[in-house]
């Protein structure tokens, strides 16, 4: 591999963690315990290390769209194989929906018209830094700012599924966000 080609695959590499996330947030809630993600993340990187030649030529939003649809690819090819054992079609069609809808409001975003090539790049930095300094919270914290955040789930819906009030769940919420902006600010930061 020529210095370039191991230019993209570092490149490559620091999408993991935005592809987590994003696959996370396109799960249906039923299948979190039943998918490795972290799997299915390593094979959509194993595929992108074999089309480096391709990727070369693409500019960051286009590998990140192009990820992303290999992505949701591997995510319902795991879901299918989850369907096979189990037989429950109807959640494999709900990860279709899930999986269609988040990937097309996501590129949306990312696509947006008004914004220039610099902007977009600089957007883009935003999500990769995002998804890093989130899989640095604790687990509570980082399941709260997801599902409030970045699906739109009330309060008092995430106070039942983490069994706490409202107001630990608006406390926890405010300590994340704290933290979150510290770590955007400074991704070398330690503290926690």
């Amino acid at each position: 591999m020529d210095s370039k080609g191991h230019d993209t695959a570092l490149e490559l590499e620091r999408f993991r963690d935005y592809l987590r996330l994003l696959a996370g947030l396109q799960l249906d809630p039923r299948l979190q315990g039943k998918v490795d993600l972290s799997g299915v993340v390593q094979q959509t990187l194993l595929e992108a290390h074999k089309a480096l030649s391709q990727i070369r030529a693409m500019d960051e939003g286009q590998r990140a769209a192009w990820l992303r649809r290999v992505l949701a690819n591997n995510l319902t090819d795991e879901v299918r194989r989850l369907g096979r054992a189990s037989r429950n079609v109807r959640l494999e069609r709900s990860l279709e929906a899930a999986l269609e809808s988040s990937s097309a409001c996501l590129e949306r975003f990312l696509a947006t018209e008004q914004t220039t090539p610099g902007e977009q790049f600089a957007l883009n930095e935003q999500l990769l830094r995002l998804a890093e300094a989130l899989t640095r919270l604790p687990d509570d914290q980082r399941n709260a700012v997801v599902w409030h955040h970045l699906q739109g789930r009330p309060l008092a819906e995430i106070a039942r599924d983490l069994d706490r009030t409202r107001g630990a769940v608006g406390a926890l919420l405010l300590r994340a966000m704290k933290k979150l902006r510290q770590l955007l600010r400074d991704p070398t930061s330690d503290e926690i």
